[in-house]
């Protein structure tokens, strides 16, 4: 990684990459890396206390200048109407858009289940 980004970034359409569990730091940098959204698909508190909530997320996104959802799914299993709900995320929010969840795995396979359900 190089210093410019040390968020973990991985593409996986136009405008669309996803990312392991982020910070509320990490939205300043986002912003500055050209993100104008960003997508929290990790329960809170799935990974125990330590784990950023959604709301300091969303407060640190928002001071960004990004548009901020959660929409949190389970690891296991992504549901049709999950999919269809990122499917009309993605239509709305401006592009590009960051997906993150645990290890950016379940954000890929919910994106790819969307493209199906949009």
């Amino acid at each position: 990684m190089s210093a410019m980004n040390s968020l973990p970034i991985k593409p996986i359409a136009p405008e669309v990459c996803v990312a392991p569990q982020l910070e509320p730091s990490s939205m300043a940098e986002a912003a500055r890396l050209g993100f104008r959204a960003v997508v929290n698909n990790r329960p809170d508190f799935e990974g125990g206390p330590e784990q950023p909530t959604s709301a300091a997320i969303e407060a640190a996104a928002q001071a960004a200048g990004l548009a901020y959802r959660h929409l949190p799914v389970s690891g296991a299993y992504q549901s049709p109407e999950e999919a269809a709900e990122l499917a009309r995320l993605l239509a709305e929010l401006p592009r590009p858009v960051l997906l993150f969840c645990r290890s950016g795995a379940r954000s890929a396979k919910l994106f790819e289940l969307a493209q199906h359900a949009g």
